[in-house]
């Protein structure tokens, strides 16, 4: 039950977060300089054609009606017409999302499968050849822009040896699996050197503790010892961290699919940014924030979970 008030809790706050991104993003969308309907048109702008599409992104209207437009879009889930695709927003935001979910829940897994790992083998011998050589390369990791890795990911083993395709998606859960690898894998790579560092200082404190050395004494295995007393102990730091990193990882998306031309919302929004697409960035943006918000919840709910005080 207090789980459920917790959640529910959580869930209340995401409204204010979700209005003020909505607010945020309609006052910054009609602060870029210029004329979003003469930049759209270019050479090819009348003032017939130019009026024309003003009254179609309802730029020809005073601010205040504008916002209320944009809110009533936001409530019904339209998010308005994009004036370059000639679709709505939800239609389009519904069609490229589920790429973009795919390939951050791919990216979040291969970096936990990669960082769990990795940081037990650095944890249980500290400062030996193996830790010393896990926290250089996660050092490496850490140090190199994700775009960079991106690239040398597809020159190298792409374009290269061939051994993935150089971008796109394919057609079914396996092939998303086998065509997304690259790019989940560029996303991974700082973040798992991320939850590593985190996740091996956690698990040193934690074997040192009392109640370690007291299951021990117990004469209970040193698998259940790890995995029962150790790692959840030492998870819920990490999970916090998880979360916070959450953002960076949706946002590293956004250049991911840019690279690997992956039709995802992250290539949309850029898109959607040079064209001056008011109603799909003001959509995408409100969509991303329910997101994340979305996995706060989840790592809030986890580290309830683990650590029942947490909720307290």
């Amino acid at each position: 039950m207090m789980m459920l008030v917790h959640a529910g809790r959580r869930l209340a706050q995401m409204i204010p977060t979700v209005a003020l991104v909505a607010l945020l993003m309609f006052g910054l969308m009609r602060l870029l300089p210029g004329d979003p309907a003469m930049a759209m048109l270019g050479d090819r702008a009348t003032p017939e054609s130019l009026a024309l599409l003003q009254h179609q992104m309802g730029l020809d209207r005073s601010l205040g009606v504008q916002f209320w437009i944009y809110l009533q879009d936001i409530v019904t889930g339209r998010f308005g017409q994009s004036v370059v695709l000639h679709m709505s927003v939800g239609e389009l935001i519904a069609e490229r999302l589920p790429n973009t979910l795919f390939l951050t829940a791919y990216a979040a897994s291969l970096a936990i499968l990669i960082s769990v790992p990795l940081a037990f083998v650095a944890a249980l011998r500290p400062n030996g050849i193996a830790d010393t050589l896990i926290r250089a390369v996660a050092q490496v990791g850490l140090s190199m822009p994700v775009f960079y890795v991106g690239l040398v990911l597809l020159i190298v083993l792409a374009a290269g040896f061939g051994w993935f395709p150089v971008g796109g998606i394919g057609s079914g859960f396996v092939q998303d699996l086998y065509y997304l690898f690259l790019p989940a894998l560029t996303l991974a790579i700082s973040l798992s050197a991320i939850l590593m560092r985190n996740l091996r200082i956690s698990l040193i404190e934690v074997l040192n503790a009392e109640f370690v050395s007291f299951a021990t004494a117990k004469g209970l295995r040193r698998s259940i010892v790890l995995g029962r007393h150790v790692l959840r102990n030492a998870l819920v730091s990490t999970l916090t961290l998880f979360g916070l990193q959450i953002g960076s990882l949706v946002g590293g998306a956004v250049i991911t699919e840019s690279v690997f031309g992956i039709p995802g919302v992250g290539r949309l929004m850029i898109e959607s940014i040079f064209s001056r697409d008011y109603a799909v960035v003001q959509g995408l943006a409100i969509v991303l924030a329910i997101m994340v918000s979305l996995v706060f919840l989840i790592v809030d709910t986890l580290q309830t979970m683990l650590d029942p005080r947490v909720q307290r």
